[in-house]
């Protein structure tokens, strides 16, 4: 008999939630709303939504737009976004996380008092990241984006550096790109850095690893667009090689091998606990 568990930590994130609850709330009174970009990067809850009403546009349709109401996401938006939002009449309904709101603020801060100097302002992230292109945004398109080691070529060591982090980022990267900065700053050269990483994702990397440890095979459940999902499967699967990536039951398709005893189920922050549950129920149907 095979036993199945549901990782409890695993699913959406609080800014995830307030951003779907959001867009339930506004499709209810109205039946008709727009959001920026997708609501959370998997494909079968934004279907979902779909069905409800909701219709995802991007940047440029969202310019052309009048006199409409549009959610904006989790991720957050440049001050572009409300100006445009401004000029058509644009009603916005704000689901932007507080994390991330909080985040924009202190770089938006940060970039008015060093305006005008020799400072580099070095966001750690994902470039092209809806977040990153937010946070970029309060520093009128000028912050510098690291995401890899190789990408310190673009500082230059000899001038004042403040570096802040995109929320999702893993600590452990963080800290490698800190140590890395600190050991290349020229001497007498001032380096502030600041440790804004959303704690509710940041702390799922360990009771992830924990829980996959503990099962003979698990199934990762994310979307394919979900960046979080991919660096948590990549986690997952060196606590535990038998980790296998779906998208969703579907991919599912044969029994598992007869010494799995204990499956696990987990998924990434965008990943709805509905499609781990249905994952789940597969598993149990295949076997036994």
């Amino acid at each position: 008999m095979v036993e199945i568990e549901i990782d409890n930590s695993s699913g959406f994130c609080f800014g995830v939630v307030n951003a779907i609850e959001s867009a339930e709330r506004e499709l209810e009174k109205d039946g008709d709303l727009y959001s920026l970009g997708d609501l959370v990067h998997n494909s079968l809850e934004m279907e979902r939504l779909k069905r409800l009403g909701l219709q995802t546009i991007d940047h440029d349709e969202f310019s052309a737009l009048k006199d409409q109401t549009v959610l904006l996401r989790a991720h957050g938006e440049p001050p572009s976004v409300y100006d445009v939002a401004k000029k058509n009449r644009i009603k916005i309904v704000d689901a932007t996380c507080p994390v991330v709101l909080k985040l924009q603020r202190r770089i938006y801060d940060c970039y008015r008092e060093i305006k005008g100097q020799d400072v580099q302002l070095v966001i750690y992230g994902k470039k092209g990241h809806a977040e990153v292109n937010g946070l970029v945004g309060q520093t009128e398109g000028t912050a510098v984006v690291i995401e890899k080691p190789e990408d310190l070529e673009k500082l230059d060591f000899s001038r004042e550096i403040v570096l802040f982090s995109q929320t999702t980022k893993p600590l452990d990267g963080f800290r490698e790109i800190v140590g890395m900065i600190e050991s290349r700053m020229e001497k007498g050269m001032r380096f502030r850095y600041f440790d804004t990483i959303c704690r509710q994702v940041a702390n799922r990397l360990p009771r992830i690893k924990e829980f996959v440890s503990k099962h003979d095979w698990v199934y990762f459940v994310a979307g394919q667009k979900s960046s979080n999902g991919k660096m948590l499967f990549e986690e997952c699967k060196k606590s535990n090689p038998h980790t296998v990536f779906i998208s969703d039951a579907s991919a599912i398709n044969e029994p598992l091998p007869p010494e799995v005893r204990r499956v696990g189920v987990c998924g990434a922050t965008s990943t709805p606990k509905w499609l781990m549950e249905e994952v789940a129920a597969r598993i149990k149907s295949l076997n036994g």
